[in-house]
């Protein structure tokens, strides 16, 4: 696992002199610095934030991205490939956003791009100050002190981002936010964060050689049992409205605002204080030869498409810088015939390859069960 927090801070340090900023002003040059890498990154095209795909030539990494408008007006969804991320050669961002409110798209595309520069600048930040034990000499031990630097930077990195947007003068976040799922891939260490009802689901070989879906995120609703105490321990109320059976929603003690369908989700401050929260779920996978793609897409997909379709949609689809378009394609025709009545949601996805193809030809199977993903700290 390579790290360069020497290139980055240099990097910083040079913005800041450019500024005349003094040492006291280092947080704000990293963030510069990250912006900065992020303009590059995307005018050496190796950053894309609309339909297509990203073909690394230094790993056998391979993206595919695709976002189509529903039929409620603005397309809220948002969506990010960054290769090279940090300037690493083995290392890519992914992260896909839904937004939801009257600013939900304004509010997707800000988290969009200051997750990135601020998880870059958070990072770099923890590296400087920690160093690996020599104790820590196994494997395991050196994964779990990687993963714990990475995932204290992911929640501070959230927590950055929806309290800049709560002060934020021209963006109204007070009823509107957005989920925010995004993966890092380095080398084969994959770290998952999720806030929201987005999702990413692996696609991996079985042992009997057939492709199966291990689920890496939770879908955070109100009702589950864990989220729905929270809530209610900070008099925030959570119910269904009698036309939307099953469909629970998050509510403000003595009003019917905002009757939001998350549990957490950056922005919608009206119910922060009622037990919304952005505090993403971290997770990590070291992948395996048997690991051959993740899918990360908004609910417009999975509430119509179950992982096992989706895996399979894919698959078999033989170009894979259409699969992202053959997978929203199914999504859409499944609105039409699944949810009749209900206008079309904005649907998006990335499908992420870790190899250059299929490593074997692979029979597609139903999970028997759902994964079990293993979680550090």
């Amino acid at each position: 696992m390579v790290l360069l927090p020497s290139l980055f801070d240099g990097l910083a340090r040079g913005v800041s002199m450019k500024k005349g900023k003094n040492q006291n002003n280092e947080t704000d040059g990293g963030r510069e610095a990250a912006e900065s890498m992020a303009k590059d990154a995307k005018k050496n095209e190796m950053m894309l934030c609309s339909s297509g795909t990203v073909n690394s030539n230094k790993s056998n990494d391979f993206a595919s991205i695709c976002s189509k408008r529903g039929q409620k007006g603005t397309n809220q969804d948002s969506a990010i490939v960054w290769e090279k991320f940090g300037c690493q050669e083995d290392m890519i961002f992914c992260g896909i956003f839904d937004g939801h409110g009257p600013w939900g798209h304004i509010v997707a595309k800000r988290v969009k791009k200051s997750v990135p520069a601020s998880l870059l600048c958070n990072w770099q930040k923890a590296l400087s100050l920690t160093s690996l034990p020599h104790q820590l000499d196994t494997e395991f031990n050196s994964t779990f002190h990687h993963f714990d630097i990475w995932k204290q930077s992911y929640l501070k990195t959230y927590a950055d981002v929806d309290l800049e947007l709560k002060h934020h003068p021209g963006i109204d976040a007070f009823r509107s936010g957005t989920t925010a799922l995004t993966i890092i891939k380095q080398g084969e260490h994959l770290v998952i964060a999720n806030v929201g009802d987005s999702r990413a689901v692996l696609a991996t070989t079985s042992d009997d050689g057939k492709l199966v879906p291990l689920q890496l995120t939770v879908d955070f609703k109100p009702n589950i049992p864990e989220e729905a105490e929270r809530i209610l321990q900070c008099n925030g109320r959570v119910f269904c409205l009698r036309d939307e059976p099953g469909v629970y929603r998050v509510w403000t003690p003595n009003g019917d605002t905002p009757g939001l369908a998350l549990s957490r989700a950056i922005g919608d401050h009206c119910v922060k204080e009622f037990g919304l929260i952005s505090v993403p779920d971290v997770t990590q996978r070291n992948i395996i030869n048997n690991d051959q793609f993740v899918i990360l897409a908004t609910d417009g997909v999975w509430d119509v498409i179950s992982n096992e379709a989706a895996v399979e949609i894919v698959s078999s689809t033989e170009d894979r810088e259409k699969s992202a378009k053959k997978l929203v394609q199914c999504a859409m025709r499944a609105w039409k015939y699944k949810k009749r009545g209900i206008a079309m949601d904005d649907i998006s996805a990335i499908c992420l390859f870790f190899h250059p193809k299929l490593s074997q030809q692979v029979n597609f199977v139903k999970a028997s069960a759902p994964a079990k993903m293993a979680k550090l700290g």
